[in-house]
């Protein structure tokens, strides 16, 4: 019997749903807006987070109903992930699509899901709302960080 976690032996379609769920390491980058370059097609992040964002859980408020608030909220699916281009570097969905393994802060990895926040990958207390702000506004909060992977320890 393969004792390896379900994560190095099954591809992303394989998962079941609850496999799948847990994957999402809690770290939110995905909620932060991001800003894609006409032209170039370049996307760049910032640090205005979803409406539907608790900055300090780094969950969604409303993940069942998201669609309705946000219409254009990515339901990630195995077909998402291995077309989507803007998965952070540390995104568990994006390391299996890679074949790379999960990071040790990973609550799958680490069996807390603080760890996450302890090694400072999660967006907690670095958002501003994209409540109430003119879009024309979130050039002045143009971040680096998430799509960045942390340093090797």
């Amino acid at each position: 019997m393969d004792e390896r976690p379900f994560w190095k032996t099954k591809s992303l379609e394989e998962m079941s749903p609850s496999e799948w769920e847990s994957l999402c390491d809690g770290c939110a980058r995905c909620c932060l807006n991001k800003l894609e370059d006409w032209d170039t097609g370049e996307i760049v992040w910032t640090r205005v987070a979803c409406t539907l964002l608790d900055d300090q859980s780094c969950r969604c408020k409303d993940y069942d109903n998201r669609a309705a608030t946000v219409p254009d909220c990515i339901q990630l699916t195995p077909a998402e992930v291995r077309t989507l281009t803007w998965l952070p570097p540390t995104c568990a969905y994006r390391l299996v699509r890679e074949g790379q393994d999960l990071y040790w802060w990973h609550p799958l990895v680490s069996g807390d899901s603080e760890t996450v926040h302890q090694a400072g990958i999660s967006v907690r207390g670095r958002t501003v709302p994209e409540d109430g702000m003119p879009l024309e506004d979130y050039e002045q909060h143009v971040v680096m960080w998430p799509g960045e992977a942390p340093e090797e320890s």
